[in-house]
């Protein structure tokens, strides 16, 4: 994957998978540590100690379609690339925390990518359940979406509605575009 936002959409998915009702994205850079933090925390199925310690493993997947799974290998291998690393938490029955660090200065760390259009296709995509928040912070500045607050407000209508993704994209695009200076 040759963008981070693909890591969490597909890191999100797995948390959808696991029957997460909430699933947490964190973005954190911090240019005066040359730090770039990553964390997608839900409240699904979790992990047995025996699957964390085989999660590294391109050939451990709980899937049943196919025998390889990708997604945490090769964000920990970019993580690692660039001067970071990745580690897992995780109970069960009480969910998993994934937490990924880069240095935002390295040249081998992937570009962050399109968050607001990730966030958009988890929500468009599973428009019912679950609950998604993106807490995104740049220095002192954050900015946060959370669509708990957004189907209490819409009582009752699906999060999917045209109209509402319309909302979702402009909310999203300008909440980041001012942590980056309006840029």
């Amino acid at each position: 994957m040759r963008e981070l936002s693909l890591h969490i959409l597909d890191i999100a998915q797995n948390s959808i998978t696991a029957g997460a009702s909430l699933v947490t994205i964190r973005i954190d850079e911090q240019s005066a540590n040359d730090l770039l933090t990553i964390a997608i925390e839900d409240d699904g199925r979790g992990m047995s100690e025996e699957l964390q310690k085989t999660v590294n493993d391109p050939f451990t997947t709980t899937r049943s379609t196919r025998k390889i799974g990708l997604g945490i290998p090769l964000m920990k291998a970019g993580a690692l690339r660039s001067g970071g690393d990745l580690a897992i938490q995780s109970e069960l029955g009480k969910g998993t925390k994934l937490t990924a660090t880069y240095r935002l200065g390295n040249i081998d760390r992937p570009p962050l990518g399109n968050i607001a259009e990730t966030i958009l296709s988890l929500v468009a995509g599973n428009p019912h359940s679950p609950d998604f928040i993106l807490d995104y912070r740049v220095g002192e500045a954050s900015y946060s979406f959370d669509t708990r607050t957004i189907r209490e407000a819409l009582k009752g209508l699906p999060l999917n509605l045209p109209e509402v993704m319309a909302w979702f994209k402009d909310n999203l695009k300008e909440g980041i575009q001012e942590l980056h200076g309006g840029a």
